[in-house]
């Protein structure tokens, strides 16, 4: 089993790394592989729209979403952990994947996502649930935890003082390696659910 990290704040070593070495301490004693990358002190422009990704099977801009597309596809779960910027993921998590969803072509059916949110205060349900969206609509089971994936902190390091918001962080990790490795045995056993042919509709012809 192998978990893929983005680590979406701009701080190295801030509390949203607080809150991804709890999951990395814990995926180790569940002996699933991780591999955190903080995209988050990058510049990393957003979609445009121009669906060259349709044709070329890979992003139009060669950044780290390029780089780090081949990774996902490889991984049996992803993580974003963002901080909370206007009760929302930051811009530069938004832009990221916003385009390795649109550009990464493969299925990512049964993979399992979950999002992380770190802030000082409000705006973490909100921001999870942004973050939940992109596994949704990508056929992805999200991982759950005992309370909603979020750590409190804001001067560098305080999110160690936040007990229950690691203890989220454990359950998660404890919670998603368990997904994972039953749907590995699903997969084994049955295979995955049938796919009937996109139906998109408009609402406006």
């Amino acid at each position: 089993m192998k978990v893929l990290i983005i680590n979406g704040s701009p701080r190295v070593g801030g509390n949203t790394t607080v809150a991804v070495n709890e999951l990395v301490k814990t995926f180790d004693t569940e002996g699933v592989e991780t591999e955190v990358v903080q995209i988050g002190n990058k510049a990393i422009r957003g979609c445009i729209g121009c669906y060259s990704c349709a044709e070329k099977k890979k992003c139009v801009f060669d950044d780290e979403v390029n780089e780090l597309a081949p990774k996902f596809e490889a991984a049996d779960g992803l993580i974003v952990a963002s901080p909370v910027y206007y009760a929302s993921p930051n811009g530069t998590v938004l832009s990221f994947l916003d385009r390795l969803f649109m550009s990464c072509k493969f299925d990512k059916s049964m993979k399992v996502g979950a999002g992380v949110a770190v802030a000082r205060r409000g705006g973490l349900s909100a921001t999870y649930d942004a973050l939940n969206k992109y596994f949704g609509i990508s056929g992805m089971p999200i991982a759950s935890s005992q309370y909603w994936n979020s750590v409190h902190g804001t001067a560098l390091g305080e999110a160690q003082q936040d007990g229950e918001g690691l203890q989220t962080m454990r359950t998660l990790a404890r919670n998603m390696t368990f997904l994972m490795k039953s749907i590995a045995l699903g997969k084994e056993k049955f295979g995955l659910p049938e796919k009937e042919p996109w139906q998109p509709t408009n609402f406006i012809r």
